[in-house]
């Protein structure tokens, strides 16, 4: 699986500013989701060749200082359980309080690497100053500057020094399909009606898996790998941050993912956790079916699944390519239907194109249809190809490419899911000099 470095400590020491800081280093493109449980942060980044998640575990104060105290080692405490490196960021205009005390006594209990990190340090007395955090028991420190980056890569160079090395072996590199969303959709129930056995502990507590865990399933004459968010977590951690806990467990099997399964309760709607999790699989390229669960339980008449759906598309626009296959894992309404769905899905994912049969399709279309003069310039079109990735992407080479804006890059991609049927999978268009 993926590496994950997370960003801990008590509110306002800076780590949102930092969190930004470090995945706009990333050249390529930066998946970051804000707002998916309160003020957390979730990024994908990379240094010095070695892609890692970012989480930024954020703070919130409610009530009295207890209270908020009992917040934060929440999170701490969910960063510790999941992260491969830890971050620990404290404020040297503040010198170290009673919180990064109680952060400190968590982390001095790991085995993981912690780096302790002093914000804020942006002239000489202050890295005088930062000497004191060596009463913090967490050995050497560095020294940051999250407003103006100073630091940061030296600090970055040591972290994915410590990463340890990604697991390679893909048992039979068979496809994998994820089964995501919000805690107590019904995923385990999904694959334990699908396999017909209770392969995985499913409760009405929410929050109560744990572990990425692959099934290996034939069906349609097609093998894969099932993969549940999915584990056993013991009774006295239901009261932890499930939200929080949950979407760390999506970024990983996302990130691993073929096609994603996003199931999501219909009682409870496309809400706002949902649509994160829609959008990380998205921006990583996934294929994406959503199932809509606990049918049975919404009233409905003839125009409620129609409805439903339309709200649905909206929400993600402007990828509205995407099934929606409406279940209920209880009856085992569907369930099938979805498995049959996901693995279409999979196979226009992988699909590849001639490029004699891209050019002698759409040319013609671009030639009736060309993108708009820029400027007094004309763009044209000469050649189309697609890229040898994982995933569907496009390169059209012309004269002017930085002419060619985000709105005919969209009609270009219509054009490919018209013509070739990318259902379910994001499609990449590029423009490149000829």
């Amino acid at each position: 699986m993926g590496n994950i470095v997370a960003i801990v400590g008590r509110p306002n020491v800076g780590k949102s500013t930092f969190f930004n800081r470090l995945i706009q280093r990333r050249e390529a493109i930066v998946d970051a989701v804000s707002g998916v449980t309160r003020d957390r942060h979730y990024g994908k980044t990379d240094w010095n060749g070695k892609e890692f998640s970012l989480i930024d575990t954020g703070g919130y104060v409610v009530g009295s200082d207890d209270i908020f105290e009992a917040e934060i080692d929440k999170q701490v405490e969910l960063a510790i359980d999941e992260a491969d490196a830890i971050i620990f960021m404290v404020d040297v205009e503040s010198g170290i309080t009673g919180m990064d005390e109680d952060v400190a006594n968590l982390l001095r209990k790991v085995d993981k690497p912690v780096f302790l990190v002093v914000n804020k340090v942006d002239n000489n007395k202050r890295a005088e100053d930062a000497v004191e955090f060596y009463a913090l028991g967490l050995g050497d420190y560095y020294t940051v500057a999250s407003i103006n980056g100073s630091g940061t890569g030296d600090l970055l160079d040591a972290v994915v020094e410590a990463l340890p090395e990604k697991d390679e072996e893909d048992e039979e590199a068979l496809p994998r399909f994820a089964v995501v969303g919000r805690p107590n959709a019904g995923k385990s129930s999904f694959i334990n009606a699908l396999i017909g056995e209770d392969r995985y502990i499913v409760t009405d507590i929410a929050g109560t898996t744990r572990d990425a865990i692959d099934t290996k399933y034939n069906r349609f004459g097609f093998e894969f790998n099932l993969v549940d968010t999915a584990g056993i977590r013991r009774k006295s951690k239901v009261k932890e941050d499930l939200e929080f806990y949950s979407v760390m467990r999506s970024i990983r099997a996302i990130e691993h993912a073929d096609v994603c399964l996003l199931v999501l309760d219909a009682t409870r709607g496309f809400d706002g956790q949902v649509q994160n999790i829609f959008w990380l699989a998205e921006r990583n390229r996934k294929g994406i079916v959503i199932l809509v669960n606990k049918w049975d339980l919404v009233e409905k008449d003839n125009k409620t699944a129609k409805e439903f759906e339309k709200y649905i598309r909206k929400q993600i626009e402007p990828f509205t390519d995407v099934p929606i296959v409406f279940i209920s894992v209880l009856n085992k309404q569907r369930i099938f239907k979805a498995i049959e769905t996901a693995v279409e899905v999979y196979k226009n994912r992988s699909k590849r194109i001639k490029t004699s049969v891209l050019n002698d399709t759409l040319l013609p279309i671009i030639e009736k249809y060309p993108p708009p003069a820029f400027k007094g310039k004309y763009v044209k079109i000469k050649y189309i190809m697609q890229l040898p990735t994982p995933q569907p992407q496009f390169a059209f080479f012309c004269n002017l490419p930085q002419y060619v804006k985000d709105p005919y890059k969209r009609f270009l991609e219509n054009k490919l899911r018209e013509h070739f049927d990318f259902t379910g999978v994001p499609v990449s268009v590029y423009m490149r000099k000829k």
